[in-house]
């Protein structure tokens, strides 16, 4: 604010082909509420313009000159029963005001998001019990989720290295691969022994991946395999898609089905997505 005033204060003297007009409390506070939007997002942006080059398109915008409102704000001190700090304080509650607008909205986005990722979150693999008691076993310890799309990836299961494993070393192995065959690593980790584990991780696709590839166990290279004593609990690959790529299908499902309890179904679901879509 103190910047502003400056501003105003030091511009050009008045002309003689332009009588200054007098600008309303109301349509200054609009005036003044314009100007912090402009210098948060000068600021936030660290654009190096002239103030004035930021305000003089503001004052335009509602028919003023810079000299109208310099005048204008000299004219307070006239005025027994105005404050400028008034004025000011009117521009600062309504800045307030949409802020806690903006804030709810946005997490009512969040929310559409959140309830869009997880209506349409589907299971690709699932295996409630793999034992690996011999090296033909071991064969069972490798898959391959096909056809992937763009978004996140969640591999998850439990295992146990029983005491009477006769390797060391093992290492969980996550994979993803290209049409053209290379192979992008994306996790890996030495399982522990004699304790229940719990592995879980989100790998991200970003749509040139065509093929997750998952090893439950991969034993050292060049080390004698000896015979394995595993067992994978609860194997696990869900597939969470991008709110962008569900957000207007759980819309649909909305008004189909009343997935939403009553103070999200009274949303306007219309604006919500299209404000969604704008935020993409």
């Amino acid at each position: 604010m103190r910047k502003l005033i400056t501003i105003l204060c030091a511009a050009a003297a008045l002309t003689a082909c332009h009588k200054p007009k007098i600008i309303s409390d109301k349509e200054l506070a609009a005036i003044f509420h314009d100007a912090f939007l402009s210098n948060a997002y000068v600021a936030d942006s660290r654009l190096r313009l002239d103030s004035l080059d930021v305000y003089e398109p503001i004052f335009a915008r509602y028919g003023y000159t810079t000299e109208d409102v310099q005048v204008t704000i000299g004219n307070f001190s006239k005025r027994k029963s105005a404050r400028l700090g008034d004025v000011v304080e009117v521009a600062i509650a309504r800045l307030e005001a949409e802020g806690t607008y903006l804030n709810r909205e946005t997490a009512i986005l969040d929310t559409i998001d959140a309830r869009a990722r997880r209506a349409f979150s589907r299971t690709l693999y699932r295996d409630t019990l793999v034992t690996v008691y011999s090296l033909r076993d071991t064969v069972k310890m490798h898959f391959f989720v096909d056809s992937l799309r763009k978004g996140d990836y969640e591999v998850s299961f439990e295992y146990n290295v029983d005491s009477l494993d006769k390797n060391s070393g093992q290492r969980v192995m996550m994979r993803f691969e290209r049409e053209d065959g290379v192979v992008f690593p994306m996790f890996n980790n030495t399982l522990r022994r004699r304790i229940d584990e719990r592995v879980s991780r989100k790998l991200r696709n970003d749509g040139s991946y065509r093929r997750l590839r998952v090893d439950l166990a991969e034993f050292v290279a060049g080390n004698k395999v000896g015979r394995p004593h595993m067992t994978f609990r609860n194997v696990t690959v869900r597939f969470i898609p991008d709110a962008e790529d569900v957000v207007d299908s759980l819309y649909l499902q909305t008004i189909n089905l009343g997935v939403f309890n009553h103070d999200l179904s009274a949303l306007p679901a219309t604006d919500s997505v299209a404000q969604a879509s704008a935020a993409r």
